[in-house]
């Protein structure tokens, strides 16, 4: 008889720089929503060049967010990769938090497939690439994950050639269609969650060689590599295009996904190297709000929109504002957020009499001990 003994856990190197880019992304996704819903019709004009600047950031925060999410799970995920998938406690937080996030998501709008849908159908396609993955022990985590976020950017090519009014799957309930393409595909899987799995690849690198990201070359690729994909993707596809002598499906029209992918990781590069820089980042408000991004995102839904309230902001001041109204009243708008995750814990601490309860129900249905978050 052989006895069996569990690895100990092995240590886990707190990057920072996530932290940083979760934080970024919340905030900016604060002010776009507040700005996109209050500033007048007559300055949405690119004749602005605050504006100009002001839709050129827009456009790659859910690209960061949704990226971010891949990359923080994946290497969260393999710090228990010793572990059987079904004994792996991030694997049953993932399912947990795929179960939560589809909740909020359609209890805030239950007529659309929103950010957090998105994000909640990208972790349990991680969870079940990497239940894959460990199965097939043979292709790396990260080669998965990079084929799983072409495929799904590729997919796109698809529904572009589609009518507006077009949906697809085309008898389907608008619950469905709306994960693809529907009257409500605020953010449809095809093709956001490609961001997720590509995050999801980078995380599995990320986390093969953390002993490197404070080294000068590691941020230093994966900057230039975002260059690239933001300067030359186009040209690259056209190349591409042109020597497989595609004539429908023209993989050029994918540029603008690997533009703002190649943005985000110029971004996650450039904050890499502002670590190493810093050296060690104490925990501050700042990173506190990018840690919390749940809970800022669905009181942003309740103050701005009047999800579950039916009042919002966004009754007084929508499409209102001019850009000098805007800019105070967002600095404010943002500024309640951090007073509100200053006083979280003090928050929770007092609504512990509810919260305790359901999270226990939450432990047992998810087979997590009641010592785990």
């Amino acid at each position: 008889m052989t006895i069996q003994t569990t690895p100990k856990n092995p240590a886990k190197t707190r990057l920072k720089f996530i932290d940083l880019a979760r934080s970024i992304a919340i905030l900016l996704m604060l002010e776009g929503h507040f700005i996109d819903d209050s500033l007048m019709d007559l300055y949405r004009d690119n004749s602005y060049t605050a504006y100009r600047i002001w839709e050129f950031i827009r456009g790659f925060t859910s690209p960061t967010f949704l990226t971010v999410t891949g990359i923080v799970f994946v290497y969260l995920l393999m710090g228990n990769n010793h572990i059987a998938y079904f004994k792996n406690m991030r694997v049953k937080k993932g399912f947990k938090r795929v179960v939560e996030l589809l909740f909020w998501g359609y209890l805030l709008q239950v007529y659309a497939f929103h950010v957090l849908q998105c994000i909640g159908i990208g972790i349990l396609f991680i969870l079940l690439i990497y239940g894959f993955y460990k199965v097939l022990k043979v292709v790396p985590l990260w080669f998965l994950f990079f084929l799983a976020g072409t495929a799904v950017f590729s997919l796109n090519l698809f529904f572009i050639h589609f009518d507006e009014h077009q949906y697809w799957p085309a008898n389907a309930p608008s619950f469905i269609q709306n994960m693809f393409k529907g009257k409500y595909s605020i953010f449809p899987i095809i093709p956001r969650m490609g961001y997720t799995m590509y995050g999801a690849m980078f995380g599995a690198i990320l986390f093969t060689n953390k002993e490197k990201v404070k080294n000068w070359l590691f941020p230093t690729v994966v900057f230039l590599t975002g260059a690239v994909f933001y300067f030359f993707i186009k040209s690259i596809l056209v190349y591409f295009d042109r020597q497989f002598g595609l004539t429908y499906h023209h993989i050029y029209r994918l540029d603008w996904l690997y533009e703002c992918l190649g943005m985000v990781f110029m971004l996650i590069g450039t904050l890499m190297i502002v670590e190493k820089l810093m050296g060690d980042i104490k925990q501050n408000l700042f990173l506190k709000m990018g840690q919390n991004t749940l809970t800022v995102y669905i009181l942003h839904m309740v103050v701005l929109y009047g999800s579950l309230t039916g009042f919002g902001l966004n009754r007084m001041f929508h499409k209102a504002l001019t850009p000098y109204q805007v800019i105070p009243a967002v600095i404010a708008f943002i500024s309640l957020f951090f007073v509100i995750v200053y006083y979280l814990e003090p928050i929770k601490a007092k609504l512990e009499f509810i919260l305790k309860p359901i999270r226990e129900i939450n432990h047992k249905l998810f087979g997590l001990s009641s010592k785990e978050n």
